[in-house]
């Protein structure tokens, strides 16, 4: 997926949903180009809906056609909860659990991972970055690919990384399962999946 200028993007929506945007350099460029730049005009309801789907698709690097398929297929459902849905059907792509273990800094590494072959589901070589993992399922970097120059540095990568409760982690086996779903809290995301349902509900 090709996204374009990330810190571009980030000032149009308001919020640093890229991990080059989370440093200390994006918020010494904001300085620069003036926080309110570009935010001056007040948005209709329609636009800060469409602001919420865009940080919300560009957090996980996925395409619209993938995004809104997440949608359509939660509002299908009629939990009661979709929004929660939503969030469980993005949190728990295999690209995304890697990320969130720390086997890679930002969610298309995680994904370029995956896609080369290096990454095993229940014990068996997977490269789809967006399959969706399920309770139970165990996650690990083949023997093989361990001993690749990419993973050498693992173990500094994920010293200091706070795995999510809905995943169990073994550190040293570098060997994941997932045990639980992952929970939204508003507080700690980017975007509101609430304006997002209601964008695709028009």
């Amino acid at each position: 997926m090709i996204i374009g200028p990330k810190y571009k993007i980030a000032r149009r929506l308001g919020a640093p949903i890229f991990e080059k945007t989370q440093t200390q350099k994006y918020a010494l460029h904001l300085e620069r180009k003036g926080k309110k730049r570009g935010f001056s005009k007040a948005k209709s309801e329609y636009g800060l809906q469409m602001n919420e789907k865009q940080k919300a698709r560009f957090t996980y690097g996925l395409s619209e056609k993938q995004f809104s398929n997440y949608v359509k297929e939660a509002l299908t459902k009629k939990t009661p909860n979709t929004s929660q849905t939503i969030y469980e059907y993005l949190e728990l792509r295999l690209d995304n659990v890697l990320y969130r273990l720390g086997f890679s800094t930002t969610r298309l590494g995680s994904r370029q991972i995956v896609s080369h072959g290096h990454v095993m589901v229940n014990g068996r070589k997977v490269d789809t970055p967006s399959r969706r993992l399920i309770l139970g399922d165990k996650v690990e970097i083949t023997p093989r690919s361990l001993a690749k120059p990419i993973f050498k540095d693992l173990d500094d990568k994920i010293r200091n990384v706070v795995v999510p409760s809905w995943i169990k982690f073994d550190s040293a086996k570098k060997v994941a399962e997932i045990q639980g779903k992952p929970q939204m809290v508003k507080t700690e995301n980017m975007f509101d999946l609430n304006a997002v349902i209601e964008f695709y509900s028009r």
